[in-house]
């Protein structure tokens, strides 16, 4: 590969200077005097340099250096419109495996050298060896790529100890291949997203603190090389002060100018907002009632506009459909929001980062993920805020399709229903569509363009008219003012999205690992009973068929492969035998708890403590894995016995 004069000439001085950190010139002159003084023969007038390069390797210069370069690679499923680059994860520990480093290229070099003042956990004893305990994990992302630490165990001082090599490039097709210069730097406005998270023993996940580091703002130092303490507050009702020490290697800029602006745009918004809001009030005293959510809190407390919380987003090969995005987001955990001391539910709505890396939240993050994805696949999605049964608060989807057809989309279970709106000015004796969704009010709809209010005589969903271009039942907001602070680089607050990845989980190894451990479980508890456990594997295979089903039919609306399975089983069970099965649905992994639940129901309970003659048991399991190590766990208890009257 040739360089440009410039560039070459870049490069040499980087070169020169890791030497100069290194001092590689100072050892190189003492090693070359002691060879001459030890070595060199009187007849000989100089050294050659095969000579010199074999005293450098006999002690460790060459070694030295090299250690400095060992670089771990970390995939991340993307999708650039150049060709994608990969993150790269530095680690003082590993080996070397994959170097991918562009000299071409600027690149920013994150260390985490440990943590401070969890106090939490101040009275947490250190773990033995080999014994489980609680961990964190530090996530990052920055400009469509992502990291992830080691797991450390819990303590007051968490024992971080990792290095993150971020590339700082343009996204635009053509720049992406040339080194970024100072002006372009300058512009890139992106921070580095860091979520903590906490894992506990039984693999639930607790996001612990989110922050956004600018990393322009820390990088002035004379040798390009920043020390610097990160504050992360705890978010929702566990607030707290943590710290992070890090080291940042890069440039420094003044963004005073920059910051000044984002808060103008904010301003302008904040004016624009209150002015519509009081002219949707002057329509009807009835709609200070109705849920038109214009700003909400994400997880440090910030008010931000809804429509910053929806973006296409397109998930590369990891999902083909729609539909089976939808089935994604409905595996992923729900979870509200903690109150302390009751008094109605807690106003959080998470970022996609720290939503995604929790693997659970509430229905807003649910409802705004799948819009997101759903804005990808080409399809006119929207947000919806309203209510269901009593008044609850919630979050859906809805889509408008081309021919007018309005489907909502429930984002925690990843069922769809259409909108057929009913006239309250019919005659009673007038047949009227029966809504089958779960919905009653709605008072706003938005995406990462459009809010728009709804104005209309009655906020019931099952009268309200969908025709989003007409303004006497849909007040809008000015298009142009969303843009000012929701689209893309408009703002340096606005928290960027990150690209989904690939999951981590080996399905038919995390199958037969619950399996076995339900099958554990199984003879445990019959044995308790005073009962023998006898597992016949040939049952258990024929189960199969129904499960891969099971998920089919969630993921696509469609039935198929029943009737194979029916006749596989009325084959496998003699005559005057009687056959029970119970199939039941998880989004977890933990199989002692879904063992207890699976208890509670008096149907699969008479499976597990099945008594009779010639008694055979059956289980089991299916892990359907999709993005960001989410998964759909299908399991099916069955047994096989004489009929004895």
């Amino acid at each position: 590969m040739s360089l440009p004069p410039e560039k070459a000439s870049e490069l040499k001085q980087l070169i020169h200077q890791q030497l100069s950190k290194m001092d590689v010139h100072g050892r190189i002159r003492e090693i070359l005097a002691e060879t001459i003084r030890e070595e060199l023969a009187p007849d000989q007038q100089h050294l050659s340099t095969e000579d010199l390069i074999k005293a450098l390797r006999r002690r460790g210069i060459i070694d030295d250096v090299m250690k400095e370069l060992h670089f771990v690679t970390d995939s991340v499923e993307q999708e650039l419109p150049s060709s994608p680059k990969q993150p790269i994860c530095f680690d003082r520990q590993s080996t070397l495996k994959k170097t991918n480093i562009d000299p071409t290229r600027r690149y920013l070099y994150l260390q985490v050298l440990g943590g401070k003042a969890f106090l939490e956990h101040l009275q947490e004893p250190e773990p033995l060896p080999g014994q489980v305990c609680s961990t964190f994990t530090l996530c990052l992302h920055y400009r469509n790529q992502r990291f992830r630490s080691k797991p450390v165990p819990c303590a007051c001082e968490p024992d971080f100890h990792d290095g993150f090599l971020l590339e700082v490039h343009r996204e635009s097709l053509g720049d992406g291949t040339r080194m970024a210069d100072s002006t372009t730097m300058l512009s890139i406005s992106d921070p580095i997203h860091m979520v903590l998270i906490k894992t506990d023993i039984f693999g639930e996940t607790t996001l612990v603190a989110s922050y956004f580091l600018e990393w322009r703002s820390v990088l002035g130092s004379e040798n390009g090389v920043t020390s610097l303490t990160v504050e992360l507050m705890g978010v929702g009702v566990d607030k707290f002060v943590t710290y992070l020490e890090l080291k940042n290697i890069f440039f420094n800029f003044k963004l005073a100018l920059e910051r000044q602006k984002t808060a103008e745009k904010e301003r302008l918004f904040l004016v624009y907002a209150k002015q519509w809001w009081r002219e949707y009030l002057q329509i009807r005293p009835s709609h200070n009632s109705r849920l038109v959510k214009i700003f909400a809190q994400d997880e440090n407390g910030i008010n931000r506009p809804v429509c910053s919380y929806v973006k296409p987003l397109r998930a590369g090969r990891l999902l083909d459909t729609p539909r089976q995005a939808a089935r994604f987001v409905n595996v992923l955990g729900y979870e509200r929001a903690p109150v302390i001391g009751g008094g109605g539910k807690q106003e959080q709505w998470c970022t996609l980062l720290a939503f995604l890396c929790r693997n659970k939240g509430d229905c807003e993050d649910h409802a705004n993920l799948l819009c997101s994805l759903l804005l990808g696949y080409g399809l006119e999605a929207f947000v919806c805020v309203g209510t269901k049964a009593k008044g609850v608060p919630h979050a859906w989807v809805m889509t408008c399709g081309t021919d007018g057809t309005i489907t909502f989309w429930e984002s925690l279970t990843g069922h769809r229903y259409i909108h057929k709106p009913t006239n309250p000015d019919e005659p009673p004796v007038a047949e009227q569509p029966k809504p089958l969704y779960p919905y009653r009010t709605i008072g706003c709809v938005f995406n990462h363009q459009m809010f728009l209010g709804n104005c209309q005589p009655s906020d019931a969903v099952e009268t309200c008219v969908f025709d989003l271009n007409d303004e006497s039942k849909w007040k809008p907001m000015s298009e142009e003012a969303i843009k000012s602070v929701c689209a893309p680089g408009a703002t340096t607050s606005l928290p960027p999205f990150p690209p989904l990845c690939a999951s981590t989980i080996d399905a038919s190894v995390t199958s037969n690992e619950i399996e076995m451990q339900l099958r554990l479980l199984v003879s445990e508890h019959r044995k308790d009973l005073g009962l023998t456990t006898v597992w016949e594997d040939q049952l258990s295979y024929l189960l199969s068929p129904a499960l891969a089903s099971y998920e089919f039919e969630r993921t696509t609306s469609i039935s198929a492969g029943n009737e194979e399975f029916q006749d596989a089983i009325r084959r496998a069970v003699p005559d005057g035998h009687t056959f029970k099965g119970f199939p039941i649905h998880f989004v977890y992994r933990n199989a002692r708890r879904a063992f207890a639940t699976c208890l509670r129901s008096p149907f699969c309970e008479e499976i597990i403590c099945c008594r009779g003659d010639q008694v055979r048991l059956a289980v089991r399991v299916r892990v359907f894995t999709y993005p960001e190590s989410a998964c759909a766990v299908w399991i099916m208890f069955a047994c096989k016995y004489r009929s004895v009257l």
